[in-house]
């Protein structure tokens, strides 16, 4: 069954991985430690949210 609601915050949500894919430390995960890999998204997630 289609719903056009949870389908559109599904496209939010795969450009928003897809935007945080083009930072290279994010795509191949370089970092070993969880907590270094979060903190490197969040940071990249603010950088994005006050660019845009």
């Amino acid at each position: 069954m289609f719903d056009p609601a949870a389908y559109r915050r599904r496209n939010v949500v795969e450009r928003c991985i897809n935007r945080l894919k083009q930072w290279r430390g994010i795509a191949t995960r370089y970092d070993k430690l969880a907590a270094h890999y979060q903190a490197a998204v969040t940071l990249v997630s603010t950088l994005l949210w006050i660019t845009s």
